[in-house]
């Protein structure tokens, strides 16, 4: 498995996009030049629908900076669809993300403990923060799900990153 290290060209890969149309993680919308992606768990795990729900309340502060925001998980649709349902999201929702995928991401992919908790491995969470030349600014990967950047603090370092150019 190879990691991704800061400075290096994010691989730009296409997922499918809750509501329709594909996502690529890697290039922002809407006129924004940075991207925010963020890979969570999947609907099984209860940190990740705290992080999400947090993630969407700070969502408009990220567009503020110029920060585009993504979240992607492999679950598939219907998974996908609850989670975004279940806390109200509006953020951009990939799904499907594949095992292949994970691995060019430099992902930790766990196997569920069992058949109540999802059915396929899933990716650990991480976070990457794309520049607008289309290269890692920011990496955290984790191995862990409790283990994970504070966004408040993150959206505030991205500020002061941006302001100082």
């Amino acid at each position: 498995m190879t990691k991704l290290t800061a400075e290096q060209d994010f691989p730009k890969m296409d997922v499918s996009k809750l509501g329709g149309g594909t996502l690529t993680l890697g290039q922002p919308q809407e006129g924004r030049d940075w991207q925010l992606v963020v890979v969570y768990r999947g609907l099984h795990c209860p940190i990740c629908k705290k992080y999400l729900a947090q993630l969407e309340k700070l969502q408009s502060q990220f567009h503020e900076i110029g920060v585009d925001v993504i979240a992607v998980s492999g679950d598939p649709e219907e998974k996908a669809k609850a989670m975004a349902e279940e806390d109200s999201l509006t953020l951009p929702i990939g799904y499907d993300l594949s095992l292949d995928q994970m691995a060019d991401l430099g992902l930790y992919i766990s196997d569920p403990r069992s058949p109540q908790e999802t059915d396929r491995p899933f990716a650990e969470p991480a976070t990457f923060v794309i520049n607008d030349k289309g290269k890692v600014q920011i990496i955290d990967i984790s191995n862990a799900p409790f283990a994970r950047p504070e966004l408040e603090g993150l959206l505030n370092g991205l500020k002061f990153v941006r302001d100082k150019g």
